[in-house]
């Protein structure tokens, strides 16, 4: 059965690995092999043929199986809207989630026909400025302008468009102000029932008296609403590895699962009547359902929670069936049962935790003669499980909590058994009163903050967490070397678990050689961000922009990147001028990974780290690559035609990085920089606006190469069709991150200019936009 499990598994994997979706006729080419697999498994003499076959057979049956079943699922979903759409309209439907209120925007679901009425389309709103008061259930007809999901696309970046699809979101729409806009019907009856009591104990347990500092936390242990949550303390739960704690998913519903399970049990044996009727084990079985479905139900059935349900009634069909004595069975049939209700599953990384963390505990328990009890065995699995799954950690994350298993020791049965409990009851007495349930609510506060002084403890340590690196097959060397040695000792092969250990714990070597310098220029929409690198030190030009719901792209593109290439600071973050396009997201780059040293007219704003002035003639050499600014000339302001231009130049080539510069300081540029303005790689100025890159500016530069940094079907309309047309004409190639993503480009020494095509090429998978 795991064979078969796992089989199924890389079948629906490496269906998610595709760029395009295979013609449907291809499930059908899946029979034979499945039909000769079962064949040969079954004939009267396979029982005599070797383990090793008959996994090989198994695979053979589950693996077309799989890929089969993922290409069928993703089949059903509605067909992408084409990259381009933009489209005002006025749509009628109805609110089908939670809305999510931020500071200056709410966020909700809403379902809209198709317009060929045989399906229902699924739309993430955002109505910014004044928002009426919106409840799960109302049907409203709304001015809304629609777009295709285009996420950011760069490596170790978050893939937007993927979780949309999980969210089964077909497209995203921004409510236009008119007077089109207005409730068409209010919910009654069951429409978004569930919803409406869910906004209802959010609303309660925001009334909590006094300073309740975690009614973020209480809303999202409740009902899964974690918006409230504020920045500060998911630090705090991400340096200390208890962020799953925020996610109702196998964990919450586990717990509560066997809070039923033990309670139904314990009552039904004291009844022998009931017990003659219905074994205990079976009547805590279905307890352990109906509460794990209940607690899903307030957490409105997200994708996680329902992972965790499915695994919830496998385990518990086992238990009623009398198998527990079979966990690596029971864990089997979990996962198929998992990847038949979705197979879109695989592409998160709570499915992979999930299953990890069951899979290291049963590694670490099965085969001992005299496995450890209490507080022992809850501090060894805590270690074990963060060992096991760091190789996980590494891949999703770069970054893994090295206080986590002293973290989870506590707060686990610590959260699990105190606060969820109680904020579940402060839940139920705020559907019977607003006002019922601020009492208990306060005192699952109040516990919440004891925990934190020890969780925030751990966060301030300086080794809390280990950002790192490593290629593919280092963390597959590492995962099987853990492996191996969480079997029981005496076994074959144990000993070689600290050989295949040593990659992930050995500092990979520099990739670049001395005088090699690297470029990327990272998608960050409408704005600019890029990353030069040598062998040993790292810039950072720009970081992106800000926007009013306090998301960056520093945090969420320029950190994870870096990150994803191993790098564990920056030795020099230089900001153009104090744009937000070009400056929104440094102070999140400043708090997040160490910076040497800040430059630019931002700098000068800031405090926290040592910062210098940007003027022309400054110049510095890292690792055989000279940097030089060529503007502006001391005493400018912090404008566009103000941007700090800086040059960097290798053995390889020259790359020129100019911000916005245009006008007036393109012309100051042309002058005092004269012939030293030639590269290699020119990053146009201004995203290519009209005004930049002019026949002069272009002539003099000469690049062999252009690249610029742009949002996809920009307002601005950047690059302006002028720009391309000066290009075209000296034959300059154009590559833009609107198109292809983050785009890299090398320039090593002896060696002609290299660039791979760009992120969203490289990395595309089915369900993105062109």
């Amino acid at each position: 059965m795991p064979i078969l499990a796992l089989g199924f598994l890389l079948g629906v994997w490496l269906l998610q690995l595709q760029a395009h979706l295979p013609s449907p006729v291809w499930m059908l080419s899946a029979v034979p092999a499945v039909l000769l697999g079962g064949a040969l498994l079954y004939r009267p003499r396979a029982r005599s043929h070797r383990a090793i076959v008959r996994s090989l057979l198994w695979l053979l049956v589950a693996v077309p199986a799989g890929f089969a079943w993922a290409l069928f699922d993703a089949g059903r979903h509605p067909d992408p809207p084409s990259a381009d759409l933009r489209h005002d309209g006025i749509f009628e439907g109805r609110i089908v989630s939670l809305p999510v209120v931020y500071d200056h925007s709410t966020r909700f679901l809403f379902d809209i026909p198709a317009p060929d009425g045989t399906k229902t389309l699924r739309l993430r709103v955002s109505w910014y400025g004044s928002v009426p008061d919106l409840r799960p259930g109302e049907t409203w007809r709304l001015h809304l302008r629609l777009r295709a999901p285009r996420g950011f696309m760069n490596p170790g970046g978050f893939d937007y468009e993927g979780w949309l699809r999980q969210q089964g979101v077909w497209a995203v729409a921004t409510v236009r102000v008119a007077p089109d806009n207005q409730r068409l019907q209010a919910a009654r009856g069951l429409s978004g029932g569930v919803d409406r009591l869910r906004q209802r104990i959010v609303e309660g347990l925001d009334r909590t008296p006094g300073e309740a500092r975690f009614a973020g936390v209480l809303m999202a242990l409740a009902v899964g609403h974690r918006a409230r949550i504020p920045d500060e303390h998911w630090s705090v739960f991400l340096a200390t590895g208890t962020n799953h704690l925020m996610a109702i998913s196998g964990l919450h519903i586990g717990l509560m699962a066997g809070l039923g399970y033990g309670l139904v049990n314990l009552l039904w044996r004291r009844q022998p009547a009931l017990a003659l009727c219905l074994p205990a084990q079976r009547a805590g079985a279905l307890a352990a359902v109906f509460t794990g479905a209940f607690y899903a139900m307030l957490a409105g059935f997200a994708v996680p929670t329902q992972r965790a349900l499915v695994m919830l009634c496998v385990v518990m069909l086992a238990v009623w069936l009398g198998r527990t004595g079979q966990p690596w069975r029971v864990l089997s049939l979990a996962l198929i049962a998992v990847l038949l209700w979705d197979p879109g599953a695989v592409l998160g990384a709570g499915f992979w935790l999930s299953f990890g963390a069951v899979a290291v505990i049963l590694l670490s328990l099965t085969g001992r003669l005299r496995p450890p009890t209490g507080w022992r065995a809850a501090a060894r699995i805590q270690v074990l499980v963060a060992l096991g799954l760091t190789p996980l950690l590494l891949v999703f994350f770069s970054q893994t909590s090295v206080v986590a298993p002293l973290a989870n020791l506590l707060a686990v049965p610590w959260v699990g058994l105190l606060v969820v409990p109680l904020t579940l009851l402060s839940a139920a007495l705020t559907l019977l009163h607003p006002l019922a349930g601020l009492p208990v609510a306060w005192l699952a506060d109040g516990l919440m903050g004891l925990i934190w002084i020890w969780l925030e403890f751990l966060a301030g340590l300086p080794f809390a967490r280990w950002h790192a690196s490593r290629p593919a097959w280092a963390l597959a060397l590492a995962a099987l070397g853990i492996a191996l040695w969480l079997l029981p000792r005496g076994l074959p092969g144990r000993a070689l678990a600290p050989v295949l250990c040593l990659p992930l714990l050995w500092p990979p070597s520099p990739e670049l050689p001395e005088g090699g310098l690297r470029l990327t220029l990272l998608d960050v929409g409408q704005g600019l961000a890029a990353v030069v690198q040598t062998r040993h030190h790292t810039l950072v030009y720009d970081t992106g922009p800000g926007f009013l719901s306090g998301f960056d792209t520093g945090q969420s593109v320029v950190v994870p990147f870096l990150r994803h290439q191993g790098v564990g600071r920056v030795d020099r973050l230089l900001i153009s001028h104090g744009d937000n396009d070009h400056a929104g997201g440094a102070q999140s780059v400043i708090d997040l990974i160490p910076v040497h040293k800040v430059q630019g007219a931002w700098g000068l704003r800031q405090a926290r780290v040592p910062a210098i002035p940007c003027e022309r003639g400054m110049a510095w050499r890292w690792d055989g690559v000279d940097f030089r600014i060529l503007h502006p000339p001391p005493h400018w302001g912090d404008d566009n035609i103000s941007s700090c231009v800086l040059q960097v130049e290798g053995p390889g080539g020259r790359v020129l990085l100019p911000g916005d510069v245009d006008g007036l300081g393109e012309a100051v540029l042309l002058y005092f920089a004269a012939d030293g303005l030639r590269s290699d790689v020119l990053v146009l100025p201004h995203h290519g606006a009209r005004d930049a890159a002019s026949d002069a500016f272009l002539d003099r530069v000469s690049p062999t190469l252009a690249l610029v940094g742009a949002g996809f079907n920009s307002r601005f309309g950047h690059p302006d069709a002028s720009v391309r047309e000066r290009l075209d004409i000296r034959g300059i190639p154009l590559r833009g991150t609107a198109e292809e993503g983050a785009i890299r480009v090398d320039l090593l020494p002896g060696e002609p200019l290299h660039s791979p095509p760009g992120w969203r090429i490289t990395a595309r998978r089915y369900w993105h936009s062109e």
